[in-house]
C-alpha cells in the first residue's frame, strides 16, 4: 500500500501530520505493506533565501496581523508538536528557501534514504535551527542518513533534480492541493493536513478492506469459472477434452 506524502520543510504541521500518520502505522495490522513516499510542495516558491525578519514578524506581514498575535499562533502549534514528541524551537527558526533541500531530497530518492532525509531536514529546521538552504549544511544532514556528502554538495551546486521537484509540484496541481500535509492512499483516498493518528489509521483499515474485498471476488469469481467448467466437461472426477 503506496501512501504519497506531499510537504514542505518549512510547514510545521507536515512534521507534526508525519508523526501522526507513523503512529497511525505502527497501529495499523498490515504495517509491513506500507510504503511512504514524500513527494515535493513549496508553500512559497518566491521565498528568500535570507530574512532580516523573525518567523512572528514574518507570519504577522504574511496574515496581517500583529506580532503578539502570530507568536501566540505559534506558540500554539509548539504545543500540538509537544504532543507528538517534537521539541519545536520557534525562536531559533531560520526561514529559507526550500527549493534546495526539495532536490536533494529527489536525490535521496535514488538512493533509496528519501524517508530518512525528510526526516533529518525537518529536525534540522524546526528542532536544531539550522539553515536548510545551505550548500553545506545540507551536504552534512546526507552524509548523516547514510548519502555521499560529496556527491549531495555536487547536485545542489550544479542544479540537478529541480525537474523533479517541478514533477512532483505539477502532480499536487492535478490534484487541487492547495495545501501541505497531503496524504493520498494508494491512489484512492485523500487525507488533507495533520489529522489525528485515528483519521489515518481509518483509510489505512478502508483501502486494505477494499483491497481484501477485491481479492475475495476475484477468488470466488475463479471458483465458479471452475464449476461451470466442471459441469460442462467433467464426470467421475476426470475431465475430459
Amino acid at each position: 500500500m503506496k501512501i504519497e506524502v506531499w510537504s514542505d520543510f518549512v510547514c510545521p504541521f507536515c512534521y507534526i501530520g508525519k508523526r501522526r500518520l507513523e503512529e497511525a502505522v505502527k497501529n495499523f495490522e498490515y504495517k509491513e505493506e506500507v510504503e511512504l513516499v514524500f513527494r515535493s510542495f513549496e508553500l512559497d516558491k518566491d521565498a528568500k533565501k535570507k530574512y532580516d525578519e523573525n518567523i512572528n514578524e514574518i507570519i504577522a506581514k504574511k496574515y496581517d496581523i500583529p506580532v503578539e498575535e502570530a507568536k501566540s499562533l505559534n506558540d500554539q502549534i509548539v504545543l500540538q508538536a509537544k504532543a507528538v514528541g517534537l521539541n519545536y524551537n520557534f525562536d531559533g527558526l531560520i526561514p529559507t528557501n526550500t527549493f534546495d533541500a526539495h532536490r536533494l531530497l529527489q536525490y535521496a530518492k535514488t538512493k533509496g534514504r528519501a524517508n530518512e532525509l525528510e526526516e533529518r531536514i525537518l529536525k534540522a529546521y524546526f528542532v536544531e535551527s539550522l539553515d536548510i538552504s545551505n550548500y553545506e549544511i545540507l551536504a552534512k544532514l546526507a552524509f548523516e542518513v547514510g548519502l555521499d556528502s560529496n556527491e549531495a554538495l555536487k547536485i545542489l551546486e550544479f542544479n540537478e533534480y529541480g525537474e523533479e521537484v517541478r514533477k512532483d509540484e505539477e502532480k499536487a496541481l492535478k490534484l487541487k492541493v492547495s495545501g501541505v500535509p497531503y496524504f493520498v492512499f494508494d491512489n484512492k483516498y485523500a487525507v488533507s493536513g495533520a489529522q489525528p493518528s485515528e483519521v489515518f489509521l481509518e483509510a489505512l483499515q478502508k483501502v486494505k478492506k477494499e483491497e481484501l474485498s477485491s481479492k475475495l471476488i476475484e477468488v470466488e469469481s475463479e471458483n465458479k469459472d471452475n464449476e461451470a467448467s466442471k459441469g460442462a466437461n467433467c464426470s467421475d472426477g476426470k475431465c475430459r477434452i
